[in-house]
């Protein structure tokens, strides 16, 4: 392999703050100074990076390209959308047409709105919900973008977030005003939120309704009752585990219903699109507010999201990713024994990660495993986030590949080698500022 990626990251460091706009897709966090950073071009879920070399995408772009990347359908929708203006001083009907399809596929709702991205849909989910209650502070549960609302926790104390997916982030440039404005708790933790709403008076509760474990003891219910029971709106953040259990929200398969959920990502299959949708008398508080921009009534998206909700629906794309996962976790159990290498899996068929038992050597064993699996010609890290276009001929190659770097890793643990076999330094972990 060349470097043409690496060199121009390095570039991109000098000329970009952080050297990426997605924290997820930082070159550090997976193999500094090797990983290829860039790609020419995409279809299914191969890639080609900037030397021509071709990979396997296990992570679907951080879980936006739920059909595959260039999905032709999807394609198709988009190129017409262009073709006919994607813009003028008049409205898109499309975004009418996506509305109702989105209110029909959920029936608890009446209303929606749009932006363009997942961090733009949940900072207008947590406005709409303080203008209709009346109330700032937000109890929270699980990542949430970027906004000033949810990186407020961290004003309050500095590890707040770490159990969030955003170990060591900073609220530099969040108003110290906002202290005490946002409050985490644990997944299925009733007991942690019930602390927070008898100390504050909460206007939200956010939350994944599902990430990497089940719901216990109807806890997505009783968390629902207490909304209730305060007053609080409920907002589901479905931009991750969206079109991946249902055709629509994961809520909708443990028949919870929120107030507000928000989409991203998969809804347009990676295309700018956000929606945010309501019940009726929550969502009409917008109008109570300013919220407005003129890239959220561009008509790509809409497009986009009509033909990929079509797509998912025609080829039922939720029991395809769950048919697939569910065989890569099992193939994985297996290969975990038959090393000696031992994992821990968490998470639901469509979307799991594990983690090797290692101990202190875990960090060293991790980047092994990427750098191992790298060479193998597979995009990942310890992960998989399943798209429609990721066959089974794909998996049984992922799993070959798995086999041949746990032996790899076995062998090297026992030979005391893993940091002798890394051709480079170490991944960041966390949020950590670039030099």
């Amino acid at each position: 392999m060349t470097n043409k990626g690496i060199k121009l990251y390095n570039q991109a460091k000098k000329l970009i703050p952080g050297g990426s706009q997605l924290l997820s897709k930082r070159p550090e966090l997976y193999l500094p100074d090797r990983w290829p950073a860039y790609y020419q071009k995409s279809k299914g879920v191969e890639v080609w990076d900037l030397d021509g070399n071709k990979y396997i995408d296990c992570l679907a772009s951080i879980g936006s390209s739920i059909l595959g990347f260039a999905d032709p359908d999807v394609n198709q929708a988009v190129i017409q959308a262009v073709k006919d203006g994607n813009t003028t001083t008049l409205n898109s009907p499309q975004e009418v047409e996506l509305a109702k399809v989105l209110t029909k596929l959920h029936p608890w709702s009446d209303m929606v709105r749009y932006t363009r991205s997942g961090g733009e849909g949940m900072a207008v989910a947590i406005r709409i919900a303080r203008a209709y209650s009346g109330r700032d502070k937000i109890a929270f549960c699980g990542y949430h973008g970027w906004s000033d609302w949810y990186l407020a926790s961290n004003l309050a104390y500095k590890k707040n977030l770490d159990g969030h997916l955003l170990p060591g982030l900073k609220p530099a440039g969040v108003p110290r005003g906002l202290r005490n404005t946002a409050f985490p708790f644990e997944y299925n933790s009733l007991k942690q939120l019930e602390e927070i709403i008898t100390k504050h008076k909460i206007g939200a509760i956010v939350m994944e309704p599902i990430r990497f474990q089940e719901p216990q003891d109807d806890f997505l219910k009783k968390v629902r009752a207490i909304a209730d029971k305060i007053k609080a709106v409920l907002i589901f953040d479905e931009i991750t585990i969206g079109w991946r259990l249902a055709l629509g929200g994961a809520h909708l398969k443990y028949k919870v219903n929120p107030d507000i959920a928000v989409f991203a990502k998969g809804i347009s299959n990676g295309y700018p699109l956000a929606a945010i949708i309501g019940r009726r008398k929550v969502m009409q508080a917008a109008q109570t507010t300013f919220i407005s921009s003129s890239s959220w009534t561009e008509r790509v998206g809409f497009a986009a999201s009509l033909a990929a909700i079509k797509k998912m629906k025609d080829r039922q794309v939720p029991s395809h990713l769950h048919k697939i996962g569910k065989y890569l976790i099992g193939e994985l159990k297996k290969i975990s024994v038959a090393s000696g290498v031992d994992i821990d899996i968490q998470g639901l068929p469509p979307l799991f990660i594990f983690s090797f038992k290692y101990g202190k050597l875990n960090h060293a064993v991790d980047n092994l495993y990427t750098q191992e699996m790298l060479k193998r010609c597979f995009i990942t890290s310890r992960g998989v986030d399943l798209c429609y276009a990721f066959k089974m001929d794909h998996a049984k190659k992922y799993l070959q590949a798995n086999r041949e770097v746990f032996g790899i890793i076995r062998d090297a643990v026992a030979k005391k080698q893993v940091r002798k076999l890394l051709s480079g330094p170490l991944s960041h972990r966390g949020f950590r500022r670039l030099t």
